[in-house]
């Protein structure tokens, strides 16, 4: 079995200092987070980003910041950045107008889905225009799919060549509106994977532990941060170190032995 990529989602768009006050909002609270969490054995950073109001946004110039103090302290880990639908305008120039700076991965969802209170839109143009941005800056999508249509739509535009293989994906689950975090559920979306690709997967809120403990013994991969789970499972607050302590310590449990950020990259086959 592959060693274990572990993705730390630092941020995301629902975290506030008053759901959590060890959610990162700042340039310097993220680079810490990430910094720590690179320590602890994650190998992928998956970044998003907060404005002067601390509300989601896509600004390039707080996405290079961030990673400007990443490789300025020299952390070595695969920086993955969000294209995701919460933090703006709708539209390719605005939710792609960081992929020109220099990394390796950036999420790609490969559908519409429902969200608590608001719709997550991705038409067919927007993930053709944000796929062939990616690649043209030789960046790696990550298929975020929030139900089993997004897989298969993945592998439509992988037949359509708008995607190239091996895919890899992140198997979004128990996000209210989208498919529940079950293991019956995970089982589904594991078969229905194009063959040859790599998987990580992210349980929302309570389902977590099972998921990621799912996804360990199946070979899989796994995402965890404050932008999946606020809480720990005795209810008290979080934070992105333990996260990351509690996925290490399940897949010490398990035998199953942690990637390092260049073995990570190997087997995601990144340059």
């Amino acid at each position: 079995m592959e060693k274990l990529i572990i993705t730390i989602a630092p941020t995301g768009n629902v975290p506030t200092k008053e759901l959590n006050p060890h959610s990162p909002l700042t340039t310097q609270e993220i680079v810490e987070d990430i910094k720590k969490c690179q320590k602890l054995g994650a190998s992928i950073a998956h970044i998003h980003v907060r404005d002067e109001n601390l509300k989601p946004t896509s600004d390039r110039n707080l996405f290079k910041g961030v990673i400007d103090r990443l490789d300025e302290e020299k952390i070595d880990i695969i920086k993955q950045l969000s294209t995701g639908a919460r933090g703006g305008e709708n539209t390719v120039d605005w939710r792609g107008q960081m992929l020109d700076l220099n990394v390796e991965m950036a999420s790609l969802a490969t559908g519409s889905s429902n969200f608590a209170s608001s719709v997550n839109a991705n038409s067919p143009q927007l993930i053709r225009a944000l796929a062939k941005k990616m690649y043209d800056n030789n960046i790696k999508p990550e298929i975020e799919a929030f139900d089993v249509a997004m897989i298969h739509n993945a592998v439509k535009f992988l037949k359509k060549g708008i995607l190239k293989g091996p895919l890899h994906f992140n198997l979004v689950m128990n996000v209210p509106g989208s498919i529940p975090g079950t293991p019956k559920n995970l089982m589904f979306m594991v078969d229905s994977l194009p063959p040859g690709s790599t998987w990580s997967v992210c349980g929302i809120g309570y389902s977590q532990v099972q998921i990621i403990t799912m996804s360990i013994l199946l070979g899989g991969h796994v995402r965890t941060g404050l932008e999946d789970v606020l809480k720990m499972t005795d209810g008290s607050l979080a934070t992105n170190e333990l996260l990351v302590k509690r996925v290490v310590r399940i897949a010490n449990e398990l035998g199953r032995e942690i990637a390092t950020t260049d073995e990570a990259r190997k087997i995601l086959g990144l340059a």
